[in-house]
């Protein structure tokens, strides 16, 4: 790891409430009556019932979405045996997956025992308080012995995700790798290099496919697993054969399949040239394969290559499986997670990548067609269709092998359920970044003598997303960074007062006249105001030396972006500028407008707000569906406000029929799609709720976002400035420095947009 990525880990660990995890209420319990039943004596009732009846354990309790992740820390990633408290910070992590790609909480649960009988029967002891049990990073063979006990005593899903998660996402490639060249699963020579969990399960599963074990050669430190050795134990043995000894480069002489759990350089160039015809190599040590990537595909041009790294085609990644797998399993109530179950997975992820790629995926990996192939194997892991096809998949599997408790009837309602509960707003946050790191832009950090902006810089440098430029004292800078120990060498620093760049001061100051002379500025009051750094940031965007800026930091908002607005000016045609927040939301992104510049539009101004804001939110990749706010409903109270909300609608219906736009209306109802449905289904969008507000007064919508940044805890990013001709953003004053970055990446995004629009572009108007 580079030091910048060390110490943000470290930091990104400790800062605020230590770990990643916390547990937060899902019921009331504000009143006294609210404790009273979340307690005793209301909690007594639940209690009965589920005595009554176990399986009502699910209906009144977290069970059937709580699922444990249990380790001893015995293999703990590449670290090895590290300990239960070493290994706490993984197991955490691996919580925080399963939430955010499956809506699953888990508590992770550390043993300090490596004694099997002893850690078994803690399980088995805890298991009542769980809908599933993932085991985690438990050493071969015993992981083995552990998870055959651990599910023959349990009624729940039971899973070992480092043997079986690497076989499944495997299996899924080996299945369209095959398809791909036309070879026979019965007919092919597989050589396995590796032969711990992993490795193991993956051979169980190929096997189950329909690779013949004869066809399978396995080698592990000391070798080819052969009958004559007298060191394997009862799991290598099965997969042992009586032939003589070989070396792996002998086995690989005609072999179809390479699969490596093992380590860096374990296939050498020269042995891949003799594989047979389009050979499927399944390079999977890390963080250094056993052949790399480049080099494979030098060597032979036919290969269909896969690793375990993210920035080479066809990763395989855990991730793809355990929080789906799980998903389908605790939604049917699941008894078990049976070899079935696994292959329906394994299917569902060959399937989906047969699929056309959404535009979203494209972007988030940088590239404008994903398509089935040698680079496309497999799903990409942020792939938002993976919840929606592979959970069904795994519960249907479960239902018809009879271990399902809870059978699903209606799948289609199955799968909207599924899609709710991830919304998209990480999604769109990954989207932004990739775009941003796709093309990354010049951008001025105005107020570069803050801590705060100079870690933003730091990061925005060690992710690719933006050039930081940075304004200010170059003394005071750079102690900043020395005493903080900020990765931030060789970065600009532009200091507006200096006396190098006296020259360049006094050509901005004559731009400056020249653009404001009949607007009350002189050239003596233009030379001053060029040493205010919020002056002559914009002037750098303005003259092309930088493609954006971001201030606000330091300064009230009307200070930041009134200088930008007498630099730069607003985009042709624009009469106005307008503000808009992104509030993420696990139902998903909301985009509230204008919050921040216009105080009382008129209904012009709200038109021509609602524009700007619906093209903003295309260039999300997001069908904006807007609803114009108000205290009233299509017409059920008089009022100035209702009034001017009703005229903008009309205007926009008139002369935008195919925007989704309507109102006015309350809140409530431009967000509850069944109370729309059932008192206005005439409304535009009456086919589901609204995403983007308009309020009809700068102090609603101020009060709105805040409400729901401070109250909600939602993560908000903004305010985005719209209607200007080049890009400016300005923060929130106090903005954190995850903040910062997310205003940085909006910054370059909508450099991104002028850059195209200027070249003429239909894409960016």
């Amino acid at each position: 790891m580079d030091n910048i990525f060390t110490k943000d880990a470290l930091t990104y660990h400790s800062l605020g409430r230590p770990g990643k995890v916390e547990v937060v209420p899902t019921k009331p319990y504000a009143t006294q009556r609210d404790l009273s039943m979340a307690y005793t004596p209301g909690v007594a009732e639940p209690c009965l019932k589920i005595q009554a009846n176990p399986d009502d354990v699910y209906k009144y309790t977290a069970k059937g979405n709580l699922v444990a992740v249990i380790s001893n820390g015995t293999a703990v990633l590449g670290l090895g045996d590290i300990g239960t408290e070493a290994g706490k910070p993984v197991m955490e992590g691996k919580g925080l997956l399963f939430k955010i790609f499956a809506d699953i909480d888990v508590f992770d649960i550390e043993v300090k025992t490596k004694n099997i009988d002893e850690f078994i029967n803690t399980v088995i002891n805890i298991a009542p308080t769980f809908g599933g049990i993932n085991l985690e990073d438990i050493k071969a063979p015993e992981c083995f012995e552990i998870e055959d006990r651990v599910k023959a005593a349990l009624n729940i899903p039971v899973m070992h995700d480092d043997q079986h998660g690497t076989a499944i996402i495997t299996s899924a490639g080996l299945l369209n790798a095959i398809e791909m060249t036309g070879k026979k699963l019965g007919d092919l020579k597989v050589v396995i290099s590796g032969a711990g969990a992993a490795a193991i399960s993956c051979t169980r599963l190929y096997i189950r496919l329909g690779v013949k074990l004869e066809n399978i050669l396995m080698f592990d430190s000391k070798g080819l697993l052969t009958k004559k050795r007298t060191d394997l134990n009862s799991v290598k043995l099965a997969f042992a054969h009586d032939i003589p000894d070989c070396s792996l480069e002998e086995a690989l002489d005609g072999a179809d399949m390479f699969l490596g759990l093992s380590v860096a350089g374990a296939l050498k160039k020269e042995w891949l040239l003799k594989m047979a015809e389009n050979p499927i190599v399944f390079a999977l040590a890390n963080p250094v394969p056993e052949i790399n990537y480049n080099d494979a595909i030098e060597t032979r041009s036919d290969v269909i290559m896969a690793t375990g790294r993210s920035d080479y085609p066809n990763q395989i990644n855990n991730v793809l499986g355990f929080p789906f797998i799980f998903r389908g399993a605790l939604d049917v109530w699941a008894t078990e997670i049976n070899e079935e179950m696994k292959l329906a997975a394994s299917h569902a992820l060959a399937e989906l990548a047969k699929m056309p790629v959404p535009d979203e995926v494209n972007i988030a990996y940088q590239t404008t067609n994903l398509h089935f192939g040698r680079d496309y194997i497999i799903p990409k892991p942020f792939d938002h269709r993976l919840i929606t096809h592979v959970a069904p998949a795994v519960a249907k599997a479960a239902m018809d092998t009879g271990v399902a408790r809870r059978p699903i009837t209606d799948w289609e309602a199955y799968r909207e359920e599924l899609g709710k509960r991830l919304g998209t707003s990480n999604p769109l946050i990954r989207q932004i970044k990739s775009r941003a790191k796709n093309n990354p832009k010049r951008v001025v950090f105005a107020e570069a003598e803050n801590f705060k902006m100079l870690k933003a810089a730091e990061i925005v440098v060690n992710e690719g997303l933006a050039i930081p430029v940075l304004l200010g004292n170059e003394t005071i800078i750079k102690n900043l960074i020395i005493e903080n120990e900020l990765e931030l060498h060789d970065i600009e620093i532009i200091d507006p007062k200096s006396e190098a760049n006296k020259i360049i001061r006094h050509e901005f100051a004559e731009l400056l006249f020249e653009k404001r002379r009949r607007r009350g500025v002189t050239l003596t009051a233009a030379k001053d105001l060029m040493l205010h750094r919020n002056y002559y940031a914009p002037m750098l965007v303005e003259t092309g030396y930088a493609h954006a800026m971001i201030s606000g930091q330091t300064r009230n908002y009307p200070d930041t972006i009134r200088p930008a607005l007498q630099v730069i000016g607003r985009k042709p045609g624009a009469n106005i500028v307008s503000g808009m927040y992104i509030i993420n939301t696990k139902q998903g992104p909301f985009f509230f407008a204008d919050c921040t510049v216009n105080k009382n539009p008129t209904t012009d101004q709200l038109v021509e707000i609602t524009l700007q804001t619906a093209y903003a939110v295309e260039q999300f990749k997001i069908k904006p569906r807007i609803a114009m706010l108000a205290y009233s409903n299509f017409g059920s109270n008089d009022g100035t406000v209702p009034q001017k909300m009703r005229d903008a609608v009309s205007i926009l219906h008139k002369e935008y029929p195919e925007m989704i736009v309507d109102g006015e209306m309350q809140a409530n109802v431009a967000l509850n799609n069944e109370l729309m449905r059932n008192e206005f289904p005439f409304s535009k969008l009456v086919d589901g709720p609204a995403n983007t507000l308009i309020f009809p007064y700068l102090s609603a919508g101020n009060i709105a976002y805040k409400l729901m940044q401070e109250m909600a805890k939602f993560e908000v990013i903004g305010p985005i400035l719209n209607g200007l001709d080049k890009s400016v953003q300005v923060l929130q004053l106090g903005s954190s420095v995850s903040e910062i970055v997310n205003m940085v990446t909006i910054c370059v995004l909508d450099a991104q947009c002028v850059e195209k629009r200027k070249e003429g572009s239909t894409i960016c108007k």
